[in-house]
């Protein structure tokens, strides 16, 4: 590691495996609890220990201190910040490259979500683990009231967050009005909406706005989105949790796409 290279904090088993999973160089060292001998922790100080890491043993109060939390499961690691893509830009671009001169049956239509006001980083990290799932390209939140990364979204995401980007943007509305010169059909979420999931047409590029769980999508977000549309509720409750919309949504895209009759 350069002596200038940013580093964050990633706990629990999950996060950490992704890491020395898809970018093992980028660990710079783990920190485990010396107290856990069980089978799961055993495999995994093996698993790091045979990849060269660096292991120090720990206690519990030191592995709160750097985790922030109670959560960390007993592992702790300090990794350098691993850049996926510049910006969205950058990332929509490179979809287009590489639809170029594909059949148009063969081609990648973009699949995003957006996330309007969603401020509970369990939620966010929830998101983007069904995002990671689902095979969503990009999520997007706007950079005022929306959580950002931190180690507790990194934990709850069980390594999404490292295979997902995140783009916080300025101005969400005028993100959506660039998504849409692209080509890129926007459908917001909406107990209002006269029309259902399951009778909208999610197999072309498709950007997916749902926002926090009571308040929803705010009114100028809902203005900017070609199409609304609901979440049938068939029973006495009104909503869910963002997190459960956003994979109730997201997997009907990928069965459409998917052509999976389930």
């Amino acid at each position: 590691m350069s002596a200038n290279s940013p580093s964050k904090v990633l706990f629990g088993f999950h996060a950490i495996n992704v890491r020395l999973k898809t970018a093992p160089k980028s660990v710079i060292e783990i920190y485990h609890d010396a107290t856990r001998r069980d089978a799961r922790m055993r495999q995994f100080i093996a698993k790091a220990s045979d990849m060269g890491m660096k292991l120090i043993e720990s206690d519990g109060e030191r592995l709160v201190k750097l985790a922030g939390g109670h959560g960390h499961q007993g592992v702790v690691a300090k990794v350098e910040a691993v850049t996926q893509v510049h910006s969205l830009d950058e990332l929509l671009e490179n979809l287009e490259a590489a639809n170029e001169d594909v059949p148009l049956a063969e081609r990648v239509n973009p699949l995003i979500l957006v996330l309007d006001g969603v401020t509970d980083p369990h939620n966010l990290g929830a998101c983007l683990r069904v995002a990671d799932g689902a095979g969503v390209h990009a999520v997007i939140a706007p950079k005022d009231n929306a959580a950002g990364i931190n180690a507790t979204v990194a934990k709850v995401a069980s390594g999404a967050a490292e295979t997902v980007p995140y783009f916080m943007v300025t101005n969400l509305a005028r993100t959506l009005n660039e998504l849409k010169e692209r080509n890129i059909w926007v459908i917001g979420t909406s107990d209002q909406a006269t029309k259902n999931l399951y009778q909208s047409d999610l197999k072309g590029p498709v950007a997916l706005v749902l926002g926090a769980e009571g308040d929803g999508i705010r009114q100028l977000t809902a203005k900017t989105c070609d199409e609304l549309i609901s979440i049938p509720m068939m029973g006495a409750v009104e909503s869910l949790n963002v997190s459960v919309a956003s994979g109730v949504c997201l997997y009907e895209a990928m069965r459409q796409r998917t052509q999976v009759s389930l």
